[in-house]
């Protein structure tokens, strides 16, 4: 059986409620279907759509929900033999209704007839999409393109979806305590540990014996200058940094996502500390900055002033640190925004493109140190965001003819040299945004490299324990 405790099921009565008051109109939500790996028994691990799972709270697999005036309707086939057979016991339709709390409960055939003129979500794949269509005998088109009624749905979910319940935010600080307990086991695995995989092996491993799954892709490399590196073949040098990005998603799919960078000997070089203290700093300013009413684009630009001020004391750029952000000239450096909203994503709704991220009203930048930037609202109580900034030293950039030949006044060339071995540090916190400030969830997890360090290098019996939730 699924199952949702008494608190759980109120949380999920409460958003329907909520949503019918922004949207007084019938919707139909879908969670989804397996995706096939390579043949269709064998399937991807099954993650239900998050609009679905934000109302349903259950990761039922073929199932849709139709949320009318606060109420819900549920529709699901009954496990057939065959899959009982292979996947053992399975709830009914109707003790999964009782889980949700449904009004009613029909086979999915029945929707059709029970859906029309309903506004939808679709979903991310195009098949399941497809399936959408052909039981709502209309279109359905991937959230970010959505018009009409499907369009007003999306933006009063994104309303709800914004600021954080009670109930998310125990499932955030679930998902953040598992987390920082996965970085600390990498950092003392990255003592005995030979390649990237050993380590990432060692995180993932605290992840699932608490019966949390990674929330994306694994980032563990050497090789940080590769924004979202998903090999882990390289062999650790005792010169090289260690970096992580990796999150845990709760039972109920709520996401954390941090990321820290170490030294593979346990000690920073020199130059990697004086690298790795620019972007603490301009980590740190943005926590400080976070509060309700704060442009999150004012944080992205403190983020940059910090990074481009760090490196004219290093001697790297040349000018005015502010002039240089106004010239993207840190982008050559720090290329992507300093973060994003967090929640059932772990890039929150970012499947309805940017009508999540970016406040009614407003467009992406086409600037070089801008066009990156996930996340352009002001703060609000009840957000989550991350706080990510880094350091970079992306090939691809710095070798390109027209930025080397568009910034050649403001980098000095041969002194970046000096730190050529320096190839990516990033620094990532999961911050909820509070009526006066801000509380970092993953705060546990310490970043000032001298702590850092000392994870690296403690005895086994200690290493990877934190608290966790039960």
């Amino acid at each position: 059986m699924y199952s949702t405790t008494h608190q759980i099921a109120n949380t999920l009565k409460q958003r329907r409620s909520r949503l019918a008051e922004q949207f007084p109109h019938p919707a139909v939500l879908w969670s989804g279907w397996p995706q096939p790996r390579n043949f269709a028994a064998n399937a991807y691990p099954f993650r239900a759509s998050s609009h679905f799972l934000y109302f349903a709270g259950l990761p039922i697999e073929g199932a849709a929900i139709r949320l009318e005036a606060g109420t819900l309707t549920l529709y699901m086939d009954d496990p057939t033999p065959s899959a009982v057979l292979w996947h053992g016991v399975m709830p009914t339709r109707q003790q999964v209704a009782t889980e949700l709390g449904a009004e009613a409960a029909f086979p999915l055939s029945e929707l059709a007839a029970q859906a029309k003129g309903a506004a939808t979500i679709g979903l991310v794949d195009e098949g399941g999409r497809s399936r959408q269509s052909q039981i709502l005998s209309r279109a359905v088109v991937p959230a970010a393109q959505s018009t009409g009624g499907d369009r007003v749905l999306v933006q009063a979910i994104v309303s709800l979806r914004l600021e954080h319940d009670a109930g998310a935010i125990a499932q955030l600080r679930a998902a953040a305590a598992v987390t920082v307990a996965a970085h600390k086991a990498g950092m003392a695995a990255t003592r005995t540990a030979t390649h990237e995989s050993q380590v990432r092996a060692a995180m993932e491993q605290v992840i699932l014996a608490h019966n949390q799954v990674p929330a994306y892709s694994s980032i563990v490399t050497v090789h940080g200058e590769v924004l979202h590196n998903n090999h882990y073949h390289h062999a650790l040098q005792p010169g090289d940094l260690l970096l992580a990005d990796v999150g845990a998603e709760s039972p109920l799919g709520w996401a954390a996502d941090v990321t820290r960078t170490w030294p593979v000997s346990g000690r920073f070089s020199s130059s990697q500390r004086a690298l790795y203290e620019i972007v603490l700093a301009a980590h740190d300013r943005c926590i400080e900055m976070a509060k309700p009413g704060v442009e999150y684009r004012e944080l992205h630009l403190a983020a940059a002033g910090a990074i481009a001020a760090g490196l004219v004391d290093l001697g790297i750029l040349k000018g005015d640190p502010d002039e240089l952000v106004n010239q993207d000239a840190h982008a050559l450096f720090f290329p992507h925004g300093v973060g994003h909203l967090l929640g059932l994503d772990v890039h929150d709704m970012e499947d309805v493109g940017d009508w999540a991220g970016y406040a009614e009203g407003r467009t992406r930048s086409d600037r070089f140190g801008l066009g990156y930037l996930r996340l352009d609202r002001p703060l609000q109580a009840g957000m989550v965001v991350t706080i990510e900034p880094g350091f970079y030293q992306v090939p691809a950039l710095l070798r390109d003819p027209q930025q080397r030949d568009r910034y050649q006044s403001v980098v000095n060339w041969n002194r970046l040299e000096e730190f050529a071995s320096v190839r990516g540090i990033r620094i990532e916190d999961d911050v909820l945004i509070t009526p006066t400030g801000c509380e970092v969830l993953t705060a546990a997890l310490p970043t000032h490299p001298a702590d850092i360090e000392a994870l690296v290098t403690e005895s086994d019996a200690t290493a990877g324990r934190s608290p966790l939730p039960h």
